[in-house]
């Protein structure tokens, strides 16, 4: 039987998100008169236009069913960020910042996705009022734009539990508050703070107040859109700004819910969080590694863009490995120096941290680490169940028992999550790009990281990818960002009929 869809509920929500982005559009359009750039009338004309079409999707729908069942969340979710990221090219095309659609839309997805990669060849060349632009699409993208929405949801009758579910379908169910607009505006709120405090760290440590807003809405969204054509490395030479946007890169890598208790004073709920303590531990122990490699076997006045040696080789080597382990394991995918020089061993060990991703509850994209954990202690039980065939021994998280449904989507999205990488670089070799860069593509888009390997590595964009290749990266930054499940449900039969 086909399937009766609520069409004018999801495309008055749709008109929502346009309505947000042509805001967001004409606040750009104001920061670019204020700096003078040349662009403010053409920015101020692509938000008009957005805000427009938002308006005229919402006025035409807005006598809808003031419900909205979970596939019709399914489609919001999914539908929404393609047409964000259509939305979100006029900026660069109306001014001339990126003229072909193919990259346009290349560069608005990567930053509504967070994934960071650019294919732009003189990002200081861009006018700043498309820089901020640039680094607000990772803004919104970062806690989620629907979330944002959610919260205004109330005003228009419609409950948000089904695009809460959606956007967020991981094992963790963790809520503020019992209602989810609540919820969504106290997550808003840390995330407005932790910008804001950012910023003005940065700016009393020595960056211009753009630079500053612009990398601290890149660093709590795990980003990695920068101002300057070296990344973070333009301020290797000022060892404390980087020292600020890694404790901003490990907070944002963090589950948003456990900044809330520490706000609220439960410190003992943050150091009884299983995640919590694994995210440490990783970040920690791999830090260790890489600095100890670093400072007996790398030359990194050779893999640096810039000079580091300013506190001395053992402070450089710990900031850089610790800069660059947090960078990829939040996905944020700022850059310090070219890692890929650091020792081969090197090469492989941060590739392989693209597979490993932040907390649950975080900006980060990735794997996630609860679901490696729930992975690792599964992996356990099954080998005591080969000595203990008929014992109960189930999953336990946080000192309760985790039901099987949980084990089997985590089990579930890692076999997905592996075949998209497979196949996602099968599709880059077919553009006869060679072995180590497909993976690296691959991996990267997925994961959301930004900076890959080979031709396309931590030092190089993504400005040499064919117009196919750029689509391809889109359509893996997107089922990456929400997670496998939400886009890749779309594509089977079954979704579309009522049994």
């Amino acid at each position: 039987m086909k399937l009766k869809l609520n069409y004018k509920i999801i495309f008055h929500f749709l008109g929502l998100l346009i309505l947000f982005n042509g805001g967001f559009i004409l606040l750009s359009s104001l920061v670019s008169y204020f700096y003078k750039d040349g662009v403010a009338t053409q920015l101020f004309i692509a938000g008009f236009v957005t805000l427009i079409i938002g308006v005229v999707s919402m006025f035409f729908t807005r006598r809808h069913k003031k419900e909205m069942n979970k596939r019709e969340g399914y489609i919001v979710v999914s539908f929404g960020w393609v047409i964000m990221a259509l939305s979100g090219t006029m900026p660069y095309m109306i001014t001339g910042a990126i003229p072909d659609f193919s990259s346009a839309f290349f560069e608005t997805m990567s930053g509504f996705t967070t994934t960071g990669a650019s294919i732009l060849n003189d990002i200081e060349a861009v006018p700043k009022g498309v820089l901020f632009w640039r680094s607000l699409t990772h803004w919104i993208g970062g806690m989620g734009i629907i979330v944002l929405a959610i919260a205004i949801l109330p005003l228009l009758g419609i409950g948000g539990m089904q695009l809460f579910a959606a956007e967020a379908p991981g094992p963790s169910a963790d809520k503020l508050h019992p209602r989810i607009t609540d919820t969504a505006k106290r997550l808003w709120l840390i995330y407005f703070g932790y910008t804001a405090a950012e910023t003005i760290l940065l700016q009393v440590a020595g960056m211009s107040f753009f630079d500053a807003i612009n990398h601290s809405l890149c660093t709590l969204s795990t980003g990695g859109f920068s101002t300057k054509n070296a990344s973070v490395a333009y301020w290797n030479n000022e060892p404390v700004i980087q020292y600020i946007i890694i404790v901003f890169m490990f907070l944002a890598g963090a589950n948003f819910v456990l900044s809330y208790f520490a706000f609220k004073g439960k410190v003992q709920k943050i150091l009884g969080d299983e995640e919590f303590k694994l995210y440490f531990r990783f970040v920690a122990i791999f830090t260790i590694i890489a600095a100890l490699i670093i400072y007996f076997r790398a030359d990194l006045s050779v893999s640096s863009i810039e000079h580091p040696m300013v506190w001395g080789k053992a402070e450089s080597a710990f900031r850089h490995s610790l800069f660059q382990v947090l960078a990829i394991i939040t996905t944020t995918g700022f850059v310090t120096a070219d890692y890929t020089l650091w020792t081969p061993f090197l090469a492989v060990f941060f590739f392989g941290l693209m597979f490993l991703g932040g907390s649950a509850g975080s900006t980060s994209g990735g794997v996630k680490v609860v679901r490696h954990l729930l992975l690792i202690k599964n992996g356990f039980i099954e080998f005591k169940r080969a000595l203990h065939p008929n014992a109960i021994l189930p999953v336990r998280y946080n000192k309760k028992a985790v039901s099987g449904d949980i084990v089997f989507n985590v089990l579930a999205f890692f076999i997905l999550y592996m075949l998209s990488f497979i196949i996602g670089s099968l599709g880059f070799s077919m553009m006869d790009i060679d072995f180590e860069s497909s993976v690296g593509l691959a991996a990267s888009s997925l994961g959301n990281v930004g900076p890959a390997l080979g031709e396309f590595g931590p030092v190089n964009n993504y400005a040499a990818l064919p117009a196919i290749g750029k689509w391809w990266c889109s359509f893996l930054m997107l089922i990456g960002r929400l997670e496998l499940f939400t886009v890749l449900v779309l594509f089977t039969p079954f979704f579309w009929r009522n049994r």
